[in-house]
């Protein structure tokens, strides 16, 4: 424990000295115009991050496919381990998965504020099994996890969102991100939910009141039901009235100020939080706009319709959950979003995957799971399972995460920055060996650069994915794992890496690279401070991109101090593991 607590206090230190806090707010939060501001009159620009996965598990965060709803996942779990280690299981996932480890963290790396995606089942039971109709049975477990985040918050000083991710029924036919039964009825067909959300956002807006680190109430997430054209339009992307939406939204709202006059409420839009027809103008005075933007291009276009929405009814935006990309679309994105004074909270903090701060790492046990369940293997056994889930939920705390420096670089500094950063120490004495993953932190173009870097599949209906490999990185570079380390792969003509070293003493080097190709011959050269020193060194066929061989090229100059060199690829089509500088 005191090995976990020290690394946990070495990784927020740490990164608090690159990434520096946003001023600090003050006060409760309220919407004046365009503008959130805080007590001071301040202008407040949230940059948050939803805590997806917590208190509602989305079945593509766990690599689980088709089945994805968390209530699935949790019978298919109990199907293999039985009841009461799938319930040990779930307690462990939800005390690990955030901590104030992880808020702490956050601090540190420049976020201000955290949204909650809540359950309403770890805070009131389900209609259908309340001991009586119309009754609302209040749970603690939510309540008290919510009062331990909100201190955690309130100890760094950042606003805390309560989103309602889950509501009663569930609120659309995208059934993973609200846990929805579809042979139970929604949220639209049943009284008696939509009764039990209105009694849930008072029961909350009651026991917050006066919480002045309580930022928003963000009342519903995410619908998306065709009301009009339930075949047709079954996600309300084309609704044109919303009027059962509209109606639930004024009721909460109501219920929200018999008890609580001051917060912020925010409201979402039909078809995924981004279609308004029908809802607006807003019948709040304390209200907010929230807009979900996922794998549309960051061109001043794609914000026209946030823009022309905030000044027709003269209310503050906020872009409630974004993400799921590459790199270069997270800096992207938040340079388009802060242009114009929009807020934001990313999605999410951690999963099984790369392009997020944190990464939760798989292990055998939970990956035979995974293949039992998707049909791709034999059914493990209930200890093999147990052991492989328990061995999850420890590895969702945040000293056991990978943290991903890439990520956070790209989001908290370089959209407001074009320097390049060595992504780690290069030191040059007699001889240096630099993993060729380990290029420079910056902007594509800058730091590196790579011709395909994110998935813009929205705007031009072709999946991209930047990285091809899907690992180590989160920029456009493609890297996979290759044997006995991660290597860029997938190279093409015109593509370059940058390498920030230190040479301690000048003299003479010479580079060496261990490359690996099939069939196709390709050709390398590199610069140094802009210098060409070699182009058009050949890549010899090695039998395989896993076959590596070293190719040694001419002696150069370098003189002490630091250097940035970059590995330019005059033809692609080959593998590249590292780099070696041997002092001559």
């Amino acid at each position: 424990m005191i090995l976990n607590l020290s690394k946990i206090a070495c990784i927020t230190f740490m990164l608090a000295q690159i990434w520096t806090s946003p001023t600090k707010a003050q006060g409760f939060l309220r919407a004046d115009g365009h503008n959130i501001l805080n007590e001071k009159n301040e202008n407040v620009l949230l940059r948050g991050i939803g805590l997806g996965g917590w208190m509602l598990q989305e079945g593509y965060m766990l690599k689980f496919g088709k089945e994805g709803q968390q209530y699935r996942i949790r019978e298919r779990i109990a199907e293999i381990v039985g009841k009461t280690q799938s319930d040990n299981f779930y307690k462990a996932w939800l005390a690990n998965h955030t901590r104030k480890a992880d808020i702490d963290s956050l601090k540190a790396w420049g976020f201000n504020s955290v949204r909650l995606p809540m359950h309403f089942n770890l805070y009131t039971l389900p209609v259908d099994q309340e001991p009586a109709a119309g009754q609302q049975t209040w749970l603690e477990e939510g309540f008290a996890m919510t009062d331990s985040l909100l201190n955690w918050c309130k100890a760094n000083q950042m606003y805390l969102i309560l989103d309602l991710h889950a509501a009663p029924g569930g609120q659309g036919n995208d059934l993973n991100i609200s846990d929805r039964d579809p042979s139970k009825p929604s949220l639209w067909e049943s009284e008696a939910n939509q009764q039990k959300t209105i009694a849930l956002w008072k029961k909350l807006a009651e026991r917050y009141a006066t919480e002045p680190w309580i930022g928003a109430y963000d009342i519903l997430n995410e619908p998306n039901w065709g009301f009009q054209d339930p075949a047709g339009d079954k996600n309300g992307t084309k609704e044109k009235g919303n009027g059962p939406l509209k109606k639930l939204m004024q009721e909460i709202t109501a219920a929200i100020r018999e008890v609580d006059q001051k917060h912020i409420v925010i409201i979402e839009g039909n078809g995924w939080g981004n279609n308004y027809n029908g809802i607006l103008p807003p019948w709040d005075k304390n209200m907010v706009l929230s807009f979900h933007k996922y794998w549309s291009y960051n061109d001043p276009s794609s914000a026209d319709h946030i823009l022309k929405m905030r000044e027709q009814y003269n209310i503050p935006v906020w872009i409630g959950e974004t993400g799921e990309n590459s790199n270069v679309w997270f800096t992207e994105a938040i340079r388009l979003f802060e242009k114009h004074n929009i807020g934001w909270a990313w999605w999410p903090l951690k999963k099984i995957g790369i392009n997020n701060p944190m990464e939760i790492k798989s292990n055998p046990g939970y990956d035979a799971l995974l293949r039992y369940t998707a049909g791709r293997g034999d059914k493990p056994s209930a200890e093999q399972t147990y052991a492989g889930l328990m061995k999850l939920a420890e590895d969702l705390k945040v000293e056991n995460t990978v943290i991903h420096r890439d990520v956070i670089d790209a989001m908290m500094r370089q959209p407001r920055s074009a320097e390049s950063k060595p992504f780690k120490k290069h030191m040059l004495g007699k001889s240096l060996l630099v993993k060729a993953v380990d290029y420079d932190l910056g902007r594509n173009g800058l730091a590196y650069f790579d011709k395909d870097t994110a998935d813009y599949h929205v705007s031009t209906g072709k999946h991209t994915p930047g990285n091809k490999g899907g690992a180590y990185r989160n920029d456009g570079v493609d890297i996979e794992w290759s044997g006995d380390g991660y290597v860029v792969s997938n190279t093409e003509s015109g593509e370059w890496l940058q390498y920030t070293i230190d040479v301690a003493a000048s003299g003479n080097y010479v580079l060496t690279l261990d490359v690996a190709a099939k069939e196709r011959i390709g050709e390398l050269g590199f610069s140094i401070d802009g210098t060409l020193i070699a182009k058009g060194l050949k890549i010899p066929d090695t039998g395989g991109f896993g076959n590596f061989q070293t190719i040694k090229t001419n002696g150069f100059k370098l003189q002490k101090g630091k250097h940035q060199v970059r590995i330019l690829i005059d033809a692609g089509g080959f593998n590249l593991r590292q780099l070696q500088f041997v002092k001559n």
